[in-house]
C-alpha cells in the first residue's frame, strides 16, 4: 500500500471541499445570515489543511487498484466527516450523527433527510445540502481527475473505476483527465440548462438553483417542506421529471453525440431498457391509481414523476404513495433495487448489471440443452469479460449480505417492518425515500443514533458500488506492496 499516495490525494478533497465551503458562506452574505460564518472558518482551516498535506509530492506516485480504492472510500468519509461540521457546529442539525447523516445523504445524494422543517434551516444550510449534491453526483475525485494530474497517466483509471457508478465497459476518450473533464462539461452544461427552464417557468432564482443542483445529482434534497408539490405547475413538475430521466443516462451516450457517433449513442442497449422500464412502469402505476386523480392526465403526470424519480433514485416527490394502491407501491419498491443507468448520476443496482446477469442465466440455460457449443456474452455488440461477470456476481453477493446485515442492525429500534426494509432499500441504493414513516411526508429522524450510523454507512457503500468501502476493512490492502 502507498500510504503517501493516498494522503497526498486526501489532502487534495480537502482544499476542494474548503473552496466548496466558500460557496455558501456567500449565500449567507447575500442572505445576511451569521451561521455562514462557521463556513468560512470550517472550508478555511480544510485548505490550510490540505495545502500542508499536498505541499510536498510523493516520490512514489505509483497507485494499483488497491489505492485507487482505499483513496476513494477514506475521501468519501473524510468529506463527510468535514462537511458535517458547519451543520454541527452552527446548531441547525442537532447531534453530531444527525450532521454525519445528512451529509452523508447529500455527499451520496441519497436525499433521505433528518431535518423535519427545511424550511426553518438558512438559506445558506440549504444550498450546501444541495451542493453536496451536485459535486456527490458526478464525483469528487472525477472533479479532482479533471482538475489536477495526480498520478501519472492511466493509473488514473483506479479512481475513476472506484467512483464511477457502475461497471466500466471501455474508454470513450483515450486520456482519462479528458474524459473527467469531459463529463463534468456536460454535467454543469445539463444543470443550467434545467436551470434556465425552470426559470422560465416562474420558480423563483433561489429555488431554481437547488432544485437544479439536487436533479443533477439525483439525489432529492428539497428546500420547501412540500417538496416538488410546492411547485405545482405541470410544467414545473415536468421539466424536473424530464431533467432526473436525463440525469440518469448514460453519460457515455452524451459523450458519443458530442463526437458525433450518433449510431452508438443509439444503440446502447442499457438505454433503451432504462427508457423501456420507465414506459412501462408509469402505464402500470398511472392505470393502477388512476381512480384516485381527477382526470387520466393527473394519473399519468403523478405516475411518470414518481416512477422517474425513483428509478434514477433522485427521491423526488409529489405526493404520498403511502396511499396508492398495494400494486403501485410494490412496483415502486421493485424499481428502487433496479436503479438508473451505470455511468450516470443515479444510484441502484444498476440496469446494465441486470441485463448482465439475465443474459449470463441465459447462457447457463442455453449450455444445459447445447453442451457442445459455444456460448458468449454480449452487450451492444461487445463481448463481455468473463472478470466483468465475475465481479457482477460477486457485487450481488455483497450487496445482499449488506442489505440484510443492515435490515438486522436497524430493526432494534423496534420500528415496523415496511419502514425498515424500505429504509435500508432507499439508502443501499442511494434512492432516499420509502415507505410508512420514510415515505415522501416522512423523514429519518426516529431511528436511533445507532441506526443513523448504520444507514450513513449504507449509503456509503451503496454509492461507491459496496468494493471500495469494504476494502478499508480488509487487513491486507494495508500491506505494502509487492
Amino acid at each position: 500500500m502507498n500510504k503517501r499516495i493516498v494522503l497526498y490525494i486526501l489532502g487534495w478533497i480537502l482544499i476542494v471541499e474548503g473552496v466548496a465551503m466558500q460557496l455558501p458562506f456567500i449565500v449567507s452574505l447575500i442572505y445576511r445570515e451569521s451561521n455562514g460564518f462557521y463556513f468560512l472558518v470550517t472550508g478555511l482551516a480544510l485548505i490550510l489543511i490540505g495545502f500542508l498535506i499536498v505541499i510536498k509530492k510523493p516520490k512514489n506516485m505509483t497507485m494499483y487498484q488497491k489505492e485507487g480504492f482505499v483513496s476513494t472510500a477514506l475521501s468519501w468519509i473524510v468529506l463527510s466527516l468535514a462537511g458535517a461540521l458547519p451543520f454541527f457546529l452552527s446548531g441547525e442539525i442537532t447531534g453530531f450523527e444527525n450532521a454525519f447523516f445528512e451529509t452523508v445523504s447529500g455527499f451520496t445524494t441519497t436525499g433521505a433527510s433528518v431535518v423535519p422543517d427545511v424550511e426553518k434551516l438558512s438559506n445558506c444550510m440549504n444550498f450546501w445540502r444541495s451542493l453536496s449534491i451536485w459535486l456527490g453526483g458526478m464525483g469528487v475525485l472525477v472533479f479532482l481527475l479533471a482538475l489536477i494530474p495526480k498520478v501519472g497517466g492511466q493509473q488514473n483509471m483506479y479512481l475513476m473505476k472506484a467512483e464511477s457508478p457502475g461497471p466500466i465497459f471501455g474508454k470513450v476518450t483515450p486520456k482519462i483527465r479528458d474524459y473527467a473533464a469531459i463529463l463534468y462539461t456536460v454535467y454543469f452544461g445539463l444543470t443550467v440548462l434545467e436551470f434556465i427552464f425552470l426559470m422560465c417557468g416562474g420558480m423563483p432564482i433561489f429555488d431554481a438553483i437547488n432544485v437544479s443542483l439536487s436533479t443533477a445529482g439525483t439525489g432529492g434534497f428539497g428546500i420547501r417542506n412540500a417538496g416538488m408539490a410546492a411547485y405545482d405547475t405541470y410544467y414545473l413538475q415536468t421539466v424536473i421529471a424530464v431533467f432526473m430521466l436525463l440525469f440518469g443516462i448514460n453519460f457515455s451516450a452524451y459523450l458519443l453525440i458530442i463526437a458525433r457517433k450518433f449510431k452508438q449513442a443509439f444503440k446502447i442497449t442499457e438505454i433503451w431498457v432504462y427508457l423501456g422500464i420507465i414506459a412501462v412502469a408509469t402505464i402500470a402505476i398511472a392505470i393502477n391509481i388512476n381512480g384516485l386523480y381527477p382526470s387520466v392526465y393527473d394519473s399519468i403526470h403523478q405516475s411518470f414523476f414518481y416512477v422517474t424519480s425513483i428509478l434514477t433514485t433522485t427521491g423526488f416527490g409529489i405526493t404520498d404513495i403511502n396511499m396508492w394502491p398495494a400494486f403501485s407501491k410494490a412496483l415502486i419498491i421493485v424499481i428502487t433495487f433496479v436503479g438508473a443507468c451505470a455511468g450516470s448520476t443515479g444510484g441502484g443496482f444498476k440496469i446494465s448489471r441486470i441485463i448482465i446477469l439475465f443474459k449470463e442465466l441465459k447462457k447457463e440455460l442455453a449450455i444445459i440443452v447445447h453442451p457442445h457449443k459455444v456460448h458468449t456474452v454480449k452487450m451492444d455488440g461487445k463481448k463481455i469479460p468473463h472478470e466483468t461477470v465475475r465481479s457482477i456476481s460477486n457485487f450481488l453477493i455483497l450487496y445482499v449480505l449488506i442489505f440484510f446485515v443492515s435490515f438486522v442492525v436497524i430493526s432494534f429500534d423496534n420500528i415496523d417492518f415496511a419502514t425498515n426494509f424500505t429504509a435500508v432499500a432507499a439508502t443501499l441504493n442511494n434512492t432516499g425515500p420509502g415507505l410508512s414513516a420514510v415515505g415522501t411526508v416522512g423523514n429519518y429522524a426516529a431511528f436511533s443514533p445507532v441506526s443513523k450510523f448504520m444507514l450513513s454507512f449504507t449509503m456509503l457503500a451503496g454509492r461507491l458500488e459496496l468494493f471500495p468501502l469494504i476494502l478499508i476493512f480488509f487487513p491486507a490492502a494495508w500491506k505494502k506492496n509487492g
